[in-house]
């Protein structure tokens, strides 16, 4: 073990981090992801598991205002709110992504932050500094049992998120150090989700379970609970038992993980590992083939691909999103993959179905585990084609252009609020630091 504890750099950084420490093109990066983690978290409130959890709370998705949806003005506790709207952040499987924790970092982050943000008087920086501190901590606790942890079974986004909101509830409820270094060695009890729940509702109740836990663990710290000091890195601590910890990998506060490895908004409503497959078969149908003569199609890509789409022939909208062969499918037959292709009713289009058998999907061992590289080759009667692509659309270095966010955010927002409160919803949030009480601000008029 280090010298000194890394529950100790963890605590010093997360409560001594201000806004004017976050690099600043790390500010719009965390603007970006508050658009998008609240359009998707609207649409997913009233779809599967965020429309499940929505209800069991006693909201009608239906007719309620994005105040409501988003856990702003709400009777209930922060961490039942919390596990509300992170699991409807989470539904669609629509959300961010970051290589640096192999999970979604922002449905562990912004639902936890807004819970909080109405008893907290929280102005757009107040949350993206809390934003900040979360997502630095959870990828660098991610960081030396990577991508180890994620492959032998356990859904990242969960067991790293659960750190990620406690120290960004930490932060924004202003802990000292000692309070911050309790909150995560008692969040360091909490960390759960199963891969083995890919393509069921479990799957995005993992969000809302985590950005629960981390609001719970902070409360509790700010009270006086303590942990033991190495509850993360000691011995049986959560690395130990987790995977297997590789000091040497673990930082905070002196790199940024936000400005290096950074968030990857996702251009389609699925599993992260069918994206670059998805765009390379729109790029091939894009240069003339009539999907009415494509014979076979073979998609190779990575083991961390096989193990996360196992549904082969799926029988939900759910298990359609982790399904290599349906999103395969779906990119050649369909113009679009949107929130439509993954309905359950969308299952039974024959021409999907009849091309989806079609489909073999294979695990190229050369490729690193966790790569996202695809190769996509469609035989027809007369030729083969064929096109490799090194990462999906709209990586941290390569983003979706500010007009195609917008375009999401409205696809997402749109069908559950009206065209004029999207539109300002969007303008409020666009324009996030410079907010002064964020939560009255979606509040008003909403």
């Amino acid at each position: 073990m280090q010298s000194v504890l890394a529950e100790t750099c963890l605590g010093e950084f997360i409560a001594g981090l201000s806004y004017d420490d976050i690099p600043q093109e790390s500010i719009a990066t965390i603007t970006r992801a508050f658009i998008d983690t609240i359009g998707v978290t609207l649409a997913g409130s009233a779809e599967g598991a965020g429309k499940v959890t929505t209800e069991a709370a006693g909201i009608d998705p239906a007719n309620a205002d994005a105040a409501t949806l988003l856990g702003i003005e709400s009777d209930a506790s922060p961490d039942s709110v919390a596990l509300r709207v992170g699991t409807a952040s989470h539904a669609l499987d629509y959300d961010d992504l970051s290589w640096s924790m192999s999970g979604h970092p922002s449905v562990t982050l912004v639902p936890a932050l807004l819970a909080l943000a109405d008893e907290t008087d929280a102005s757009g920086r107040d949350l993206v500094t809390a934003y900040a501190a979360g997502f630095e901590a959870e990828c660098a606790i991610a960081q030396p049992i990577s991508p180890d942890h994620y492959e032998a079974g356990w859904h990242a986004t969960a067991t790293f998120g659960t750190f990620g909101a406690a120290a960004a509830t930490a932060n924004l409820l202003d802990l000292d150090e000692p309070e911050v270094e309790h909150a995560l060695n008692i969040a360091a009890s909490m960390p759960s989700g199963l891969k083995r729940n890919f393509g069921s509702m479990t799957k995005p109740l993992h969000a809302g379970h985590c950005s629960r836990s981390g609001i719970t663990a902070s409360r509790l710290a700010s009270n006086g609970l303590t942990a033991d000091e190495a509850a993360i890195s000691g011995e049986r601590g959560f690395w130990d038992l987790y995977s297997s910890a590789d000091w040497n990998r673990f930082s905070v506060g002196d790199r940024w993980a936000l400005r290096s490895e950074g968030i990857h908004i996702k251009a389609y409503p699925c599993c992260y590992f069918t994206h670059t497959s998805i765009a390379a078969a729109q790029t091939l149908l894009d240069g003339g083939i009539d999907p009415a003569t494509v014979e076979h199609v073979t998609v190779s890509a990575s083991a961390g691909a096989g193990d996360a789409l196992h549904h082969a022939d799926p029988d939900t909208g759910l298990e359609a999103k982790f399904s290599m062969e349906y999103a395969v499918a779906s990119a050649i037959v369909r113009d679009s993959i949107d929130l439509t292709t993954f309905r359950d009713d969308a299952l039974d289009d024959s021409r999907v179905q009849q091309m989806r058998e079609r489909v073999e999907f294979v695990v190229d061992e050369d490729l690193a585990y966790d790569s996202h590289e695809a190769t996509v080759r469609i035989a027809t009667a007369n030729d083969t084609y064929e096109r490799t692509r090194e990462n999906p659309p709209g990586v941290h270095d390569d983003p979706l252009t500010d007009d195609e966010l917008r375009a999401k955010f409205e696809e997402c927002a749109g069908t559950i609020i009206s065209d004029a409160e999207t539109e300002r919803l969007y303008d409020v949030l666009s324009s996030l630091p410079t907010r002064t009480d964020v939560a009255s601000t979606i509040a008003r008029d909403s």
